[in-house]
């Protein structure tokens, strides 16, 4: 292997050991655990990553990236604001039978009470979200509604209320706190907040 591929290669393992570390050890996952369930040294995760929360900074692109790809694939290019939301919320709603969501519900809880606990945490969390986000702002923003076309700023609006709905509806499934909350309720919820949030410019 070249030094780029074994690069690579030790990346992953990281990435993957620290999935399954953090998901269970919360603020309590050593990177020493990590690094060995990698088969590699603690030496390799500042090598790679500089530090733990660079560990956790790669950790959440690797995961969400995936997401947002598939997401940009599932909304239609040409469809109106409320077909893409529908759509959105329709992948949404899918996402939640996926095999990993158990994994990757206990992640995201992870890494919130990790924020919580950590200063360092905390912003380099929000700042990751909040550049997961802006692919999805990009997506709703110049599309066609009530005669208009959605600005940036009522894009931002609108995905602000977007996800903090759909992650409550995905924890309940996933609980099963929500069992009749299938693919067209999602859909009809989101449908709904369109209506429901001031898309208006201030």
């Amino acid at each position: 292997m070249t030094r780029a591929e074994t690069k690579e290669r030790n990346r992953r393992a990281l990435l993957d050991a620290a999935f399954h570390v953090v998901s269970r050890e919360g603020h309590r996952a050593r990177l020493d655990e990590i690094a060995e369930r990698a088969g590699l040294t603690t030496g390799a995760v500042y090598s790679l990553f500089g530090s733990k929360s660079g560990l956790l900074g790669a950790l959440v692109t690797d995961y969400l990236q995936p997401h947002y790809e598939e997401i940009e694939e599932a909304i239609p290019a040409d469809a109106d604001l409320l077909g893409a939301v529908d759509a959105f919320a329709r992948y949404y709603r899918r996402s939640c039978d996926a095999a990993d969501a158990p994994a990757g519900q206990s992640l995201q809880f992870t890494l919130l009470d990790m924020a919580l606990r950590d200063p360092e945490v905390g912003p380099r969390l929000a700042g990751w979200v909040r550049a997961a986000e802006d692919r999805l702002i990009a997506l709703f923003t110049g599309r066609p509604h009530g005669g208009s076309t959605v600005t940036r700023h009522q894009a931002q609006r609108l995905t602000t209320a977007l996800r903090a709905v759909l992650i409550g509806l995905g924890q309940g499934v996933l609980l099963g706190l929500a069992p009749d909350a299938d693919e067209q309720y999602f859909a009809d919820t989101a449908r709904a907040l369109v209506s429901g949030v001031n898309l208006v410019e201030p």
